[in-house]
């Protein structure tokens, strides 16, 4: 498998520096991508990178994951309008920790000569006095090149603080020492890191003559304009306590059909006659959204398990499928909450379960304006507390509470109601 001929048929290759190809093909390569651990998780936009460092093993060569220890104390300003919140010690090792587990799943850390490897960049920055770095490295860099980048000029006119500005220069040095030190000859980043990936091969050249080279993938947009990896809710987070598996899947399934093109290549291990074969068979229906549901059950099980995507089949079938109250029954809290999010909801005290049904559905929750309507959409059948048909006889008392605090009323298919009760 030649690595930069399966980025480029996937649309993963923004930038390449040349000779970098040439490089690949000659020796088994050692690549790196550098993580800042700004939150206790990777979200969906780190996927790109990760993926990249997928096919980088799958092909032969060796990737190493920069866990930025130190640069993540720093702060990087590309692609930023504004400098961000420096996290301290505590709370970038936190961090770490939580993202080195995550990128385990991903790569093959036992598999001989081109075996992952995860290195944090604190441990050689922690040793080099302030002062040795400027003599030893910063020489080599001058502001003029520096301030050239786009990274640095897009900041210059809001402000740009001295710490952002070193940035490329600790990015650049990391460069050098992993060159040095563990004999990689390439890094990998988005568009966006560019300027910086460049200032690394710059600085291996004037420190030591050597050679180095860069590719970046394309900053990943949907179709609409909007960010990628971002909802009304916020980011779409491979942790599965900061986005359910549920919440995970919905967001694949949901994604466009011009969109779900790109993604099933850049976010899959599906070869191209898969690929092609899966878009054909979406184009005849594209109502079935078979193109989505191959894209989201990839990618679910691949970030999080088989198991999970079951759930989150059964999660999804709940509101817009054929479910049972056992179906109900059988979620964990997390993942109910967040197939409910956005529905109405009222909190009553445990008292009122003892209520009559009809003043239970009209007075006490206003699920129904009136007690006429309740009645008369009860004598239709078309009202259910955890998916069970209720009648004007039914004792609330007798339903069994979900999580031992839920109720969820329906009326009609679609009209859905969460009652907590305290």
């Amino acid at each position: 498998m030649n690595f930069i001929k399966e980025l480029k048929w996937r649309g993963m290759i923004h930038d390449i520096m040349p000779g970098t190809e040439d490089q690949f093909n000659d020796e088994m390569t050692t690549a790196y991508i550098g993580f800042d651990p700004t939150a206790d998780s990777l979200h969906v936009g780190s996927l790109v990178q990760i993926m990249t460092l997928v096919h980088l093993q799958k092909s032969g060569h060796k990737p190493i994951i920069l866990v930025g220890g130190a640069t993540g104390m720093v702060g990087d300003p590309s692609g930023k309008s504004e400098e961000r919140n420096l996290l301290d010690e505590k709370t970038l090792n936190q961090n770490l920790n939580s993202v080195k587990n995550q990128l385990q799943c991903f790569l093959d850390f036992n598999c001989g000569e081109n075996s992952a490897e995860i290195l944090n960049n604190f441990d050689w920055f922690k040793g080099i006095p302030f002062l040795n770095f400027i003599r030893d490295v910063g020489k080599h860099i001058s502001v003029n090149y520096m301030m050239s980048k786009d990274s640095v000029k897009s900041r210059l006119e809001s402000g740009m603080s001295f710490t952002e500005f070193s940035y490329q220069l600790v990015q650049g040095y990391d460069f050098y020492y992993l060159w040095k030190n563990k004999n990689c000859k390439v890094q990998l980043g988005g568009s966006d890191q560019w300027g910086n990936i460049v200032t690394g091969t710059e600085l291996i050249r004037r420190k030591s003559g050597g050679k180095a080279y860069a590719v970046t993938t394309p900053l990943i947009q949907k179709s609409d304009g909007g960010k990628f990896g971002k909802t009304e809710s916020g980011n779409i987070w491979l942790d599965k306590n900061k986005t359910s598996p549920y919440k995970f899947y919905q967001f694949w399934l949901n994604v466009s059909d011009e969109d779900a093109k790109k993604y099933i290549k850049i976010f899959t291990l599906k070869s191209k006659e898969e690929i092609e074969e899966i878009i054909k068979e979406h184009d005849q229906s594209p109502h079935l959204r078979f193109l989505q549901k191959s894209l989201a059950d990839d990618i679910t099980i691949r970030v999080h398990s088989k198991d999970d995507l079951e759930t989150a089949k059964q999660a999804s079938n709940i509101l817009f499928g054929k479910s049972t109250s056992e179906d109900l029954k059988s979620l964990d809290e997390q993942t109910f909450l967040s197939v409910f999010e956005g529905v109405p909801m009222c909190e009553i005290s445990k008292s009122k379960l003892d209520l009559d049904i009809i003043e239970f559905l009209s007075n006490s929750t206003n699920i129904f304006s009136s007690k006429g309507e309740a009645r008369r959409m009860i004598q239709s059948n078309a009202v259910s507390i955890n998916k069970q048909k209720i009648t004007e006889t039914t004792k609330l008392i007798e339903i069994k509470l979900l999580s031992e605090k839920y109720l969820v009323a329906q009326k009609g298919k679609k009209n859905y109601f969460l009652i907590i009760v305290s």
